[in-house]
């Protein structure tokens, strides 16, 4: 069996050799003085612990629409999130990069949008004996379906993505949260957590829960929850569910951090093949290169460098149960219109498979070469390796106006580079804005995890594996993009921002399925009216609502709909003691 990512190995050993160097202080961090130019600053005696900001929060699109504009020079959009000193410094670039005039009102609102969500404000390791304690955002989300909704991303699909796996079904689907932050010298703190109620459902039969048993190959339930194939009756859900939470300490730029984080390992809206908020947040270790870093020669021809490793437990799998993995990312700027990027995944170990211990993961992450039939059943299986490689690319002559993106993912293979035909893909662009409509923009994808390849069959390549067998999930939910397994689909979103912070958009999604891999197929088409709205300073309300048609025939039979209408009121009190 070929399962050896030598691209990604080589990207693994190019982070750690990074990684050493800047501890070892022989790098610096980049600050910027020209559009195509950089200069070294360390900067670290006087650094802080930052909390990250959410993949959710309205940051994110704000600044890629910046980047996208012609501003933000070093930002990494293929390696999210970011803490909110990141940003600022990335705001403090901004500033130095290009004096704002009277045509750049769209890029300067959102510049000041920006700037006054954040208000960092400055602090030192002194303040270790005063922290910065803030109570971010209370919460309430109301939603209702009608109509038998998908949730199940590893087979038949979802009626809801990127939305950390929480839990839905026909009725009314209410979500109450809140976080809170704090910073004391080197150190940051964050917590979110949510109390979550979905109804009961009546779930797969029998009949269906055999059949996508046998497909994935695992032993089939023979109760309810036993599985990650949603086996009914399905119970209702009131729990009170942690989403992030974590502690981090800042070390030369590098945020150490124990706890859940977010992860959005790619440069595109509607899905990342490395990691995204599809599935709920994994408890990790993690390194994270927060500062975009300067290797001397080598940054010559590569520009400057992110990178980021973090290592946890999955859950929901049966066989075997409770594997773990480890994701190394690192993301370079030869220029500042280009960024391109290299990840692996691991998936080892397992109860009845191989120990999780410092040796099987040292051999996971270290393993040079494929791997025997007899190694690969054995208790030295070095594990599933998957690997990605992306880039975005702000185009000539349009540099303002257009930024061309992909996202691509392998499977025993060398690399998506190497191995085109064989790799799963999802390439977009994004138009800033539109003449004479400076606060309209647009955004296209298409995406396919069914390369054109013998492999591809059954639902077997792209996110399964032979030993792995749920393969990318974690508590049932694929960890990368929502499209699926052997899948192709597309996305599309035209959006008018009413301010930086409020927007009304209107988006539309297709997802379909293999007939070898479900049989019958499936089909998904979505079509969504958003807006996100902000009635004093502290108040938002953000809501959608979603009409869905769906086939699945091994489900239901003919043509199926549902309607989602959801309303989120969010308090931001902005207060600091």
């Amino acid at each position: 069996m070929k399962c050896l990512n030598a691209a990604s190995v080589l990207a693994s050993g190019l982070l750690l050799g990074i990684y050493c160097a800047g501890a070892l202080g022989q790098t610096g961090s980049v600050s910027g003085q020209s559009a195509n130019s950089v200069t070294v600053d360390d900067g670290d005696e006087s650094a802080t612990g930052s909390t990250y900001v959410p993949i959710d929060s309205w940051i994110y699109p704000a600044l890629d629409r910046l980047q996208a504009l012609g501003y933000i020079n070093y930002s990494y959009r293929g390696l999210r999130p970011w803490t909110r000193s990141s940003i600022t410094h990335m705001l403090d670039q901004t500033a130095e990069i290009q004096d704002f005039t009277s045509k750049d009102d769209e890029a300067q609102d959102i510049y000041l949008a920006v700037r006054k969500e954040l208000d960092t404000g400055t602090h030192s390791f002194a303040d270790l004996l005063h922290p910065r304690n803030s109570f971010e955002s209370a919460y309430t989300r109301l939603g209702g379906i009608t109509g038998i909704p998908l949730r199940d991303s590893f087979h038949l699909g979802l009626t809801i993505v990127n939305d950390y796996g929480r839990p839905y079904q026909e009725g009314f689907n209410p979500i109450t949260g809140f976080s809170t932050r704090s910073e004391a010298g080197r150190f940051a703190l964050y917590f979110r957590g949510e109390y979550q109620h979905a109804p009961g459902a009546p779930g797969y039969s029998q009949s269906l829960t055999n059949l996508l048993s046998t497909i994935d190959g695992v032993p089939i339930p023979t109760y309810p929850n036993q599985s990650t194939i949603p086996y009914g009756p399905i119970a209702p859900v009131n729990d009170f569910s942690i989403v992030e939470a974590n502690l981090s300490y800042l070390l030369l730029n590098h945020e150490l951090s124990f706890g859940k984080s977010d992860h959005w390992l790619g440069p595109a809206k509607g899905g990342s093949f490395a990691w995204s908020n599809n599935a709920e947040n994994i408890y990790a270790f993690q390194i994270d290169r927060v500062e975009p870093l300067y290797v001397p020669l080598l940054s010559r021809l590569t520009g400057p460098f992110r990178y980021q490793f973090f290592v946890g437990s999955l859950k929901g799998h049966v066989d075997p149960s409770d594997p773990w993995i480890h994701v190394e990312k690192i993301s370079f700027k030869p220029t500042v219109n280009v960024e391109m990027g290299f990840e692996r995944a691991t998936i080892w170990g397992g109860e009845g498979h191989a120990p999780i211990t410092i040796h099987s993961f040292l051999h996971s992450f270290f393993s040079f070469q494929n791997t025997s039939a007899a190694e690969k059943l054995s208790r030295n299986d070095p594990g599933a390796r998957f690997g990605t490689f992306d880039f975005s690319y702000r185009l000539p002559f349009v540099r303002k106006w257009l930024t061309l993106y992909s996202d691509s993912l392998a499977h025993d293979d060398v690399s998506p580079i190497s191995a085109p035909r064989r790799a799963g893909i999802r390439p977009g662009i994004y138009l800033s804005h539109f003449p004479g409509l400076a606060h309209l923009d647009f955004r296209v994808e298409a995406v396919s995890t069914d390369p054109p390849t013998s492999r591809s069959n059954g639902g077997q390549f792209l996110y399964a594996e032979q030993i792995q067998k749920q393969g990318y999930t974690n508590k049932g939910f694929i960890l990368g993009d929502p499209v699926g397994r052997e899948s192709k689909g597309g996305q599309a979103w035209v959006t008018y921002h009413l301010s930086p912070r409020e927007d009304v958009q209107l988006s539309y999604r297709n997802a379909k399925a293999a007939k070898d891999f479900i049989p019958g197929g499936t089909t998904q088409n979505a079509i969504q009216v958003s807006v996100v709205k902000r009635f004093r300073e502290d108040i938002e309300f953000r809501g959608w609502l979603q009409y869905e048609e769906w086939k699945a025939p091994i489900y239901k039979i003919g043509s199926n709909s549902n309607v989602s209408v959801t309303g989120q009121l969010t308090w931001y009190p902005h207060e600091q003691k």
